[in-house]
């Protein structure tokens, strides 16, 4: 099946980043702006209070669940942002990896973040993506 999404890498640019540094999707493309993917079970509880790596994995979890709802997979996602409630590094670093490994080689453009709070009690964790699809 043909993807909108056309990942862009750059060889003028660090090879560091395990990335892509940018990506494309044709106009054709129905575009698809997710709420960011919290750490919560059905009932609304969170889930693996005071564990990144556990909160990481829901939040993935959680995001599939919103692209199937939308016609959509993770290989439909063209940019992500991750944000953790945390100032230390090993703890971005911790999400960062669960993210990177639900996405394999489909390496889209990300932006990881530190942050003071989440919005849900004991919330570590959530994820923002837009995806895109072609509809046939």
């Amino acid at each position: 099946m043909p993807r909108a999404v056309t990942l862009i890498r750059s060889a003028s640019l660090s090879d560091v980043a395990e990335y892509a540094y940018a990506a494309t999707a044709p106009a054709s493309s129905r575009l698809i702006f997710l709420a960011g993917a919290c750490p919560l079970h059905e009932d609304g509880s969170t889930a693996a209070i005071e564990d990144v790596a556990g909160q990481a994995a829901r939040a993935v979890e959680n995001m599939r669940t919103a692209l199937t709802d939308a016609g959509a997979s993770l290989h439909d996602v063209i940019s992500t942002r991750v944000l953790v409630a945390s100032h230390r590094r090993e703890d971005l670093v911790t999400a960062w990896g669960v993210v990177r490994d639900a996405f394999g080689d489909h390496d889209v453009p990300s932006t990881l973040m530190g942050v003071t709070v989440l919005g849900y009690e004991g919330q570590l964790v959530e994820i923002e993506a837009i995806a895109a699809v072609l509809d046939s």
